[in-house]
């Protein structure tokens, strides 16, 4: 298996949608996906997307996403993406002054307390002091991330 160092990609995609009244309309939603560079990028959400559209539709833009690192959940609910920025919580030697540095972190949950919740539970594993900056929901409809339909659940390649 290859390493990957993916980086998140942020898409928007505009199609025309057929409305629960009937009517078509011209909608632009936005994704994030993970890859290795805009050309996977683009490839990989027309992949997906064709899934999930029938007909045409654009890709409007592809840009690097604002997130260091991407938290899922498991819970059926969880059907919100939220935009969080934690501050890390460092003390110079030198001075010995209380630093903080930012970091956005995209959440998965059904909730803007779900999301807190989610934070919480990630980070209670690590020993960083933190605090909880702001916590914002997107407007993401959803989340490619490599590999993770073809591989989750999926027998162990030493036991084929």
């Amino acid at each position: 298996m290859r390493s990957r160092t993916a980086i998140w990609f942020e898409c928007k995609i505009q199609y025309e949608k057929v409305m629960e009244d009937g009517l078509q309309k011209k909608v632009t939603e936005t994704y994030t996906i993970d890859a290795l560079s805009f050309t996977e990028a683009e490839q990989r959400i027309m992949e997906e997307m064709s899934a999930y559209i029938s007909g045409e539709f654009d890709i409007k833009d592809i840009k690097i996403a604002p997130y260091k690192e991407i938290f899922f959940s498991d819970e059926e609910m969880a059907d919100r993406w939220y935009k969080t920025k934690l501050q890390f919580i460092t003390i110079d030697e030198k001075t010995e002054k209380e630093k903080r540095s930012n970091v956005n972190y995209l959440v998965n949950a059904g909730t803007l307390n779900g999301a807190v919740r989610n934070i919480d539970e990630v980070m209670s594993g690590t020993m960083i002091d933190y605090v909880i900056a702001s916590v914002a929901e997107t407007t993401l409809m959803d989340v490619f991330e490599y590999g993770k339909d073809k591989q989750s659940d999926a027998t162990p390649e030493y036991e084929q």
